[in-house]
């Protein structure tokens, strides 16, 4: 399954203190059980003095043969442990699906 194969990717690359892999395909038009859209929240003290975009492209690195085959979207949330406790530990909501581009 897609799910393990990214916290395992991610927790031997990250050592992370929190992870969360969450299979949101069933929010988006596709068949049941599909695993194809993630939200990924990645609590890890390597993200310290990195800029957002050094961590999602460190996050995206990792997973580049299940983005190229598997997951056809993914939404990155990569905290440090001071920002993950600032923010309430509470995993940001995903925006409702608009339908592959529809308004």
């Amino acid at each position: 399954m897609i799910k393990e194969v990214i916290e395992s990717k991610l927790t031997a690359s990250f050592s992370p203190q929190v992870l969360h892999v969450i299979n949101e395909s069933y929010m988006h038009n596709v068949p049941e059980g599909s695993e194809s859209h993630f939200k990924v929240v990645v609590v890890s003290e390597q993200f310290e003095n990195q800029r957002l975009i050094a961590r999602h492209r460190a996050v995206n690195q990792i997973l580049s043969d299940e983005l190229a085959n598997a997951i056809h979207a993914l939404s990155i949330k990569a905290y440090t442990p001071t920002e993950w406790q600032e923010s309430g530990e509470l995993i940001p909501d995903s925006p409702a699906c608009m339908g592959g581009g529809k308004k």
